[in-house]
């Protein structure tokens, strides 16, 4: 049968034919840079220009609005504008488009609102203090997270109750559910969740409504299909009812969204759950050599439960995969950095390379050591290390133990973690500041001398307390040992142990590798004080413009986790961190579905490049502010050796742990840029002493004897820390820290100090 449309596209063999197979179940393996979408698009075009098919009966569904747009743009590029009456959009958009017009059968108003994940976390929080639940004990984002993978299950309140059986905690959760669903209701609104559910459920009271969609939608098309979870499963299976004409494409050697409610059964059960479904596999890979597909196929076919392909290209052998045993993280960064310069010295532009890892907290070392090289780079899909918001709360009690005075540190901290001191009490500290001429800090320092309202006063007094405490222990404490101390009194670290979500975890390592941060640099300069490693991360953590500087010629090196990386490709990819616990994680070693999840992300990540591969592991690594020995991960010894080489042959394994100094490690004794990180506040304007430079003229002519942060030695005492200063002249009083004495007031006329 001539297809005068697929007569004239460049498509291979099996392309074509997923492209022409229109009737019936169709499951399309699409592996890796096999051009899918180019698949899914030419099937739409087939549909409507050779078959002559309404592009009204066709139902295309992706999982992103970047990729519905893309794909409707490619569709109407090669049909024009009689396809634009196809639905090409996302499971979301098509259950709203539903909705809209259908939703009063479910007994709600067709202007429903959509509450986002503000919105959502707002009603949760509503919940738990009418039902004096503790949001310290149960958080709302843990909440917020089990009452979706619930909805994705398709669980009521009712069932989830009943799952959770004498579990406390799952119980509450139940009743917090039951709630919600609730105050949706009265309030007229959906969460996203229940954007498919809905239309599940009106399909399914409604046998009718479900008639006319089924049938309406001959042709449906639905795109990473690994993906999907049991409701947009069930969904899909509703819609193809009436024609079965269902076209599925995906990878399940590429499901890596386990985490967040993917089911992989649904791609790898589809011939049992479509019965006379035929399956096409596209093999031909378009983006990598033969040696990098090779090493990708030979991990992948470790795992159990999937379906076999065989990857390969036309693109000829290639490079073997460079593998790399290094010392320790440093090495491995240094590593990493040198080859890049070696990749652009060969013609290589920034953009064209690639540093992936598994956890988001492993890409503080590349930022340092990239930064200090010169070497433009942006972090994909996040935050630079030092602006996550977990490592600048936590920055932000470092810089007050250094400088009390910092007025903008204190206010981000004062109620972080949440200890009940709100707007109103911060308002009235910066009143009796005001009026007392004194800082913020000092008022707070004083509080049993000030009469607070309600229970101000007592809130103030614990986080007093809790202040005294740090800065005894910072001067007490080697900075390591300081830095897990903060993390642990404070209750920064407990915050997120209790919210047991993905996000939660994610942020408790981005503060134990900030631990690790510090302990390098202890390490590096055993002499260095607190303020100088602050100096240090002031000088990295530089504004975007430095980051980007010279993008304009070569572009940025990209720097992402494996999961972001799903959908790229580079010519050149470092994956990193390639040992047992960190790749694959922990938690895998004793759970096979998870580890098997994990080696699809190995393959994910080898599949993004399409030149140069680097796999790369160390002997020790930081965890937790100790080094500690590691293994090399599963996957290395998966991949096979006359497909590898190394840089390391026929010498001694490599090392950079002699200290390397460059522009961005401040030593001890300050460095030429240090002038620019002078601190300010409202009130007074004060100053490192030892390690920011002098003083502006200004300055100078009212500078006082003593300053916050000054080092000072007590007859009796010893050596202390002066932590604030009131008045002036003979009433002057100063708050000193002293390691094994505590806190004292000293009237400083009278006191015995020397100033070191």
């Amino acid at each position: 049968m001539s297809n005068p449309f697929l007569d004239q596209a460049k498509l291979n063999p099996m392309q074509r034919k997923a492209a022409e197979t229109t009737e019936g179940p169709l499951l399309v393996l699409a592996g890796a840079g096999s051009g899918k979408t180019r698949v899914l698009t030419h099937r739409v075009a087939h549909l409507i220009l050779d078959m002559g098919v309404n592009p009204w009966n066709i139902l295309a569904i992706t999982f992103t609005n970047k990729a519905a747009a893309e794909m409707k743009e490619r569709i109407l590029h090669m049909c024009g504008e009689t396809a634009a009456d196809a639905w090409v959009s996302t499971f979301h958009s098509a259950c709203v488009r539903i909705l809209r017009r259908e939703i009063e059968a479910l007994d709600f108003s067709k202007d429903f609102t959509i509450y986002d994940d503000d919105d959502q976390g707002k009603l949760i929080d509503q919940i738990l203090k009418q039902k004096q639940i503790d949001a310290k004990q149960i958080s709302v984002r843990e909440i917020k997270s089990k009452i979706s993978d619930a909805k994705n299950r398709m669980l009521t309140p009712a069932e989830y109750r009943k799952e959770a059986g004498a579990d406390f905690r799952t119980e509450k959760i139940a009743e917090v559910y039951s709630d919600y669903e609730k105050h949706l209701k009265s309030n007229n609104a959906l969460d996203f969740d229940d954007l498919i559910l809905k239309v599940i459920e009106l399909f399914q009271k409604f046998p009718a409504t479900l008639e006319r969609y089924s049938k309406r939608f001959r042709y449906i098309l639905v795109d990473e299909y690994q993906d999907t979870n049991h409701a947009q499963y069930i969904l899909v299976e509703l819609l193809a009812s009436n024609w079965g004409n269902l076209c599925v494409v995906g990878d399940d050697d590429q499901s890596i969204y386990g985490w967040r409610g993917a089911d992989i059964t649904n791609i790898l059960e589809f011939e049992r759950s479509f019965p006379n479904a035929q399956v096409v596999k596209l093999e031909q890979n378009y983006r990598s050599t033969n040696n990098i597909l090779n090493a990708a196929n030979a991990v992948i076919d470790h795992n159990e439960g999937r379906k076999r392909k065989q990857l390969w290209s036309d693109k000829g052998e290639g490079d073997k995969l460079q593998v790399e045993h290094l010392s320790d993280e440093k090495a491995e960064a240094m590593f990493v950095q040198e080859e890049i310069n070696t990749l652009c010295r060969a013609g290589c532009q920034y953009s064209d390379i690639a540093i992936l890892y598994r956890l988001n907290s492993q890409s503080r070392l590349f930022e340092e050591i990239l930064l200090g090289s010169g070497i433009p780079y942006k972090i994909y899909g996040g935050q630079p290390f030092y602006g996550r918001k977990e490592v600048r709360d936590a920055i932000a009690y470092l810089r007050l133990m250094v400088n009390p005075n910092d007025e903008i540190a204190l206010r981000r901290i004062i109620n972080v973690p949440k200890r009940g001191i709100g707007a109103a009490t911060i308002d009235e500290i910066q009143q009796l500041a005001n009026a007392h001429d004194d800082t913020l800090f000092g008022v707070i320092l004083d509080c049993d001398q000030y009469q607070f309202s309600g229970r101000s006063a007592g809130r103030i007094r614990d986080f007093a307390v809790l202040m005294e405490d740090l800065i005894s222990q910072s001067i007490l404490l080697p900075m390591d040992e300081f830095m897990k101390f903060l993390l642990e009194r404070t209750g920064l670290m407990d915050e997120y142990r209790k919210e047991r979500t993905d996000e939660a975890k994610d942020r408790l390592e981005n503060q134990e590798e900030l631990i690790n941060a510090v302990a390098r640099y202890h390490v590096d300069y055993p002499e260095a004080a607190l303020s100088e490693f602050l100096i240090n991360i002031a000088l990295v953590a530089e504004p975007e413009e430095r980051l980007l500087a010279g993008g304009d010629t070569k572009g940025t090196v990209n720097l992402m986790t494996i999961h972001s990386a799903k959908g790229l490709e580079f010519k050149a990819v470092f994956l990193v961190g390639m040992e047992e616990g960190l790749f694959p994680l922990n938690r895998s070693a004793t759970d096979e579905q998870q580890l098997e999840e994990e080696r699809r992300l190995c393959y994910v990540a080898m599949t993004r490049a399409m030149e140069k591969l680097y796999l790369i592991s160390t002997s020790y690594r930081m965890l937790y502010g100790e080094t500690r020995p590691s293994t090399r991960s599963r996957f290395l010894a998966e991949v096979p050796c006359e497909l590898c080489e190394s840089k390391m042959e026929q010498a001694q394994e490599r090392t950079f742990m002699s200290r390397q100094k460059r522009d961005w490690e401040v030593p001890p004794g300050g460095n030429a840029n240090i002038e620019k990180l002078h601190i300010k506040t409202p009130l007074r304007t004060k100053y490192y002493t030892g390690a920011t430079g002098v003083d502006d003229s200004a300055i100078l002519q009212r500078k006082r004897q003593y300053e916050p942060a000054m080092k000072v030695r007590h007859k009796h005492f010893g050596e202390g820390t002066i932590i604030s200063v009131k008045g002036n002249g003979d009433d002057m009083v100063l708050k000193v820290a002293f390691p094994d004495k505590g806190i004292k007031d000293l009237v400083a006329i009278y006191a015995p100090l020397e100033i070191i």
